[in-house]
């Protein structure tokens, strides 16, 4: 992401710089550029987690270690869900995810 000022680009930023561009031109428009900073940080993280959790899922399962892929995804499906409830993805999104993680760590056993 980069900042374009009068003069051109001022190279890259954080989210937390965006709030002093040109862009937003109300208070009301600068204000909901910072929430949505704050946001999209909140839900990288949310989405990071997730992600890592079907992953140890997904280890356990390559490895052919039942009692590990079982027990990662009685951690995975809640964070799944959560980020289903969080919006983060669809909840059919989710429960598919779920539904095919469960199918395989089944296989397995």
């Amino acid at each position: 992401m980069q900042l374009m000022t009068r003069t051109g680009l001022a190279g890259p930023i954080s989210c937390r710089q965006i709030e002093t561009s040109d862009m937003a031109n109300t208070p009301n428009a600068k204000k909901a550029v910072r929430k949505i900073a704050r946001r999209t940080d909140v839900n990288k993280s949310r989405r990071s987690r997730m992600r890592t959790t079907i992953r140890n899922v997904e280890l356990a399962l390559a490895e052919g270690n039942k009692d590990a892929a079982a027990t990662a995804l009685r951690v995975a499906e809640p964070e799944i869900m959560r980020a289903a409830q969080k919006g983060i993805l669809h909840k059919n999104a989710a429960a598919r995810k779920v539904s095919r993680l469960s199918a395989r760590v089944k296989a397995a056993s």
